[in-house]
């Protein structure tokens, strides 16, 4: 999977997939400080991922500042060829002053076994 850099920072394309619709996400972070992967509330809302009572609700806090999400089971989360079935993401405001679709963190880079190359700008998993 390729990685492009904007303003310094690494991106990615993902998709997941929700109730069984598809949903692309063109402007990603790929981001190892974070613990979670999650993806702003506006965007999922096509597909009909909403908050729903019974849904975990929490404060996430990083540089940016702190944030109440809400978390959902996902039928998958894919970066390129690299996927996780039934994954579990957040979904919050993501007010961050710069337009991002959703950040790719540590959890699903974890279960994937993604090796990032930084030299070749790809990201791969460790099988390869």
């Amino acid at each position: 999977m390729k990685i492009r850099l904007q303003d310094g920072l690494p991106y990615v394309t993902a998709s997941l997939i929700y109730q069984g619709q598809q949903l692309s996400f063109g402007n990603v972070l790929l981001d190892t400080g974070s613990a979670g992967a999650i993806f702003s509330t506006d965007k999922v809302l096509t597909v009909g991922l909403t908050y729903e009572p019974d849904d975990r609700v929490h404060r996430i806090r990083g540089v940016g500042g702190a944030e109440f999400i809400f978390t959902k089971q996902v039928d998958c989360l894919a970066v390129g060829d690299l996927r996780v079935n039934d994954f579990q993401i957040e979904v919050g405001a993501m007010d961050y002053g710069f337009d991002i679709d959703g950040i790719i963190g540590m959890d699903f880079l974890i279960q994937i076994g993604a090796i990032i190359d930084l030299a070749k700008l790809e990201m791969y998993p460790a099988s390869k």
